[in-house]
């Protein structure tokens, strides 16, 4: 077979399979090219998903003449020179978009910049290209797009629904509205519901922007980030462990104001929430990332959604540092939407609901004695366990004695387990009222219920913390303290625990014993299909040895991936500290439930329990009056 030379055309068209992958991908290099024109209000009208019309409007400097003849030409742009490749500063630098979309659709762009006494039109169908003429138009630059893919009518068939379609070009909106918040954005057609986001004005203009779009109740639960290490800034917002996605769409990052979805990026970010989400619950982000663009190449992607840094250990280091610093900061808080939960399962009477945490991971804390949602905890008490016959009058104020808090863990731990589990009649524990607790975070502990959840007062609500949840991060932070400084004590057992499993699960942890070691867990192969426990950390005290072996022996067949040594232990003790944490269903002593607070609120992390479930919400007392009619 002959080689021969393709038409200008069929390379326009395969060039253009590169840029132009769905109606999204227009509207992206136009909405971009109208930013990089100065614009202060950029709209945007589609219709059937974007397949048979596009329109981006904006009031930017527009083109003259001779420069729109141009910009309809392959490579032709007005924003870098031979030697800025390198030093790009602009979102579009590449000069494909329009040639690429005129070439497999019909492409109408109207402009006037500032010195022309008038308007210029041009039209290119099919990548046929029509004469210029004047038009008319005050200002800026308008780009209609009609027909998407007609003349390549194949890529027609690999579009999904107008719906769909439309969905994806609000979120490509979205994104770059978040990175522009000086900029204006409409968003309308016959596809879609109008969707306006005015310039934000103010000192925190990207605040107001995100809370535009992704709503106030983000911002309320969100921690804002600040940090520099070597000429690479870290700024945006994080959310609280506890308000998190099923999904990875609410995470925004931003280089430079280029909107991108990098692997090292959100790999560094899985790693700052590894010990305080689940793995399959994602944390909700808007993270900008802003250094010296000869520090980035953005021409990596064809569609430029991918970067490549100089440094990426460094920019990955600052990204799990910084978010990390920020969880420490926000010690014991929770997401205050978890309230707003569990006031609408109380006025829902929660028959038959949803949990909306029942998913988040497994837990290990459910004692027989207590009645348990189906498939982990709820932080959210839904009415029945509210019922009258639920509370009874303080009838006396006990004598004031020492909290475990005071107490070394393995000490709290002990003593802890010590506790009598009580009888089912048991249906609440009466508190000493102490005034003066109640000006501390979490309040003063007034009541257990269920054996479950410790009720406390504070000055202007009441607290209902999860005691399985709550102590599962206390002695999860100690586990990974004592892990650092390599001083995990232990405790031996008088006599070995036995575990019978599969020989596989089995052989699995003998092989790992010199890992396990390290975390404070000393265990050997007792003949084929049997593991024997000999030494177990301290601070654990009487735990379920057998739960913890097996669940252990689970998550090692996942030790293949390519997490550090460091993160496989952090799992390791995330999963002893869930089995020997205190279990629902088991009485607690007021001055032990008082001491709980005092630790949680002296705890980085204590607001989420390992699994990133809620371990307290908070009902204000206005809250409460409203669901009693008293305001």
């Amino acid at each position: 077979m002959q080689v021969r030379q393709l038409g200008e055309q069929v390379i326009n068209q395969i060039a253009a399979g590169e840029v132009i992958e769905r109606p999204a991908s227009v509207i992206k290099e136009l909405v971009e090219n109208a930013v990089d024109a100065g614009a202060t209000q950029i709209d945007i009208v589609t219709a059937a998903g974007g397949k048979t019309l596009m329109r981006v409007a904006d009031d930017g400097a527009g083109m003259r003449q001779a420069d729109l003849k141009l910009a309809i030409r392959r490579h032709c742009t007005s924003k870098i020179s031979d030697d800025d490749l390198f030093d790009i500063r602009t979102l579009g630098f590449r000069g494909e978009a329009l040639p690429s979309i005129g070439s497999v659709a019909r492409l109408v762009i109207q402009t006037r910049h500032s010195e022309e006494d008038h308007a210029w039109a041009i039209a290119v169908e099919g990548g046929k290209e029509q004469p210029i003429a004047p038009a008319a138009r005050s200002k800026g630059t308008q780009v209609e797009v009609r027909d998407l893919f007609f003349a390549t009518p194949a890529r027609l068939k690999f579009l999904k629904s107008d719906r769909a379609e439309a969905a994806a070009i609000t979120e490509i909106v979205k994104r770059i509205a978040l990175a522009y918040p000086e900029i204006g954005f409409s968003l309308s057609g016959a596809d879609r519901q109008p969707q306006n986001w005015p310039a934000a004005r103010g000192d925190e203009p990207h605040l107001a922007r995100i809370a535009q779009i992704l709503g106030q109740e983000f911002t309320d639960n969100a921690m804002e980030i600040d940090a520099g290490r070597e000429g690479v800034r870290l700024t945006g917002f994080a959310g609280l462990p506890t308000h998190h996605r099923g999904n990875a769409q609410h995470q925004f990052f931003f280089v430079n104001g280029r909107p991108v979805k990098d692997k090292l990026l959100l790999s560094g970010l899985r790693g700052a929430y590894a010990d305080v989400l689940a793995r399959d619950r994602h944390p909700v982000v808007v993270l900008f990332i802003d250094l010296d663009p000869a520090l980035v190449d953005v021409n990596v992607h064809p569609a430029k959604s991918d970067v490549r840094f100089r440094d990426s250990q460094l920019v990955r280091g600052l990204l799990v540092g910084a978010i990390k610093h920020a969880l420490v900061q926000a010690g014991h808080r929770s997401s205050t939407s978890n309230a707003a939960v569990a006031l609408d399962a109380i006025r829902a009477q929660a028959a038959g609901g949803e949990r909306p945490f029942a998913a988040a991971g497994p837990s290990y804390g459910s004692g027989g004695a207590a009645p348990q949602p189906a498939g982990g905890y709820s932080s959210v008490a839904t009415a029945e366990r509210w019922a009258p016959d639920v509370f009874r009058p303080l009838e006396q104020a006990l004598p004031p004695a020492h909290g475990f808090a005071e107490a070394p863990a393995a000490e709290i731990q002990t003593g802890l387990s010590g506790l009598v589990t009580p009888s089912a009649d048991a249906r609440a524990h009466d508190v000493p009222v102490e005034a003066e607790k109640t000006d501390l975070p979490l309040g003063a502990a007034r009541a257990q219920v269920h054996e479950t959840y410790i009720i406390s007062q504070t000055q202007d609500g009441v607290v209902i913390v999860d005691q399985h949840a709550a102590h599962e991060r206390l002695v999860y932070e100690r586990l990974k303290e004592a892990l650092a400084k390599k001083d995990v004590a232990r405790q031996i057992l008088l006599i070995p625990e036995i575990v019978d499993l599969p020989e596989e699960d089995a052989a699995r942890l003998a092989e790992r014993a010199e890992d396990l070691e390290k975390v404070g867990l000393s265990l050997e192969a007792f003949g084929p299909g049997a593991i024997a426990v000999r030494e177990t950390p301290a601070i654990l005290g009487d735990m379920d040895i057998q739960g913890m072996v097996r669940t252990l022996a689970d998550e090692l067949a996942e030790w293949e991936t390519a997490e550090s040594l460091r993160e496989k232990l952090d799992h390791v003790a995330a999963t002893m500290a869930c089995h020997g944490s205190v279990r629902a269903g088991r009485r607690m002593r007021p001055e032990e439930m008082d001491a709980l607070l005092r630790d949680m609120e002296a705890t980085p992390l204590s607001g989420q329990c390992n699994h990133g479930r809620p371990t307290w919400v908070e009902l204000k007392l206005s809250d409460i009056e409203k669901l009693f009619g008293r305001k």
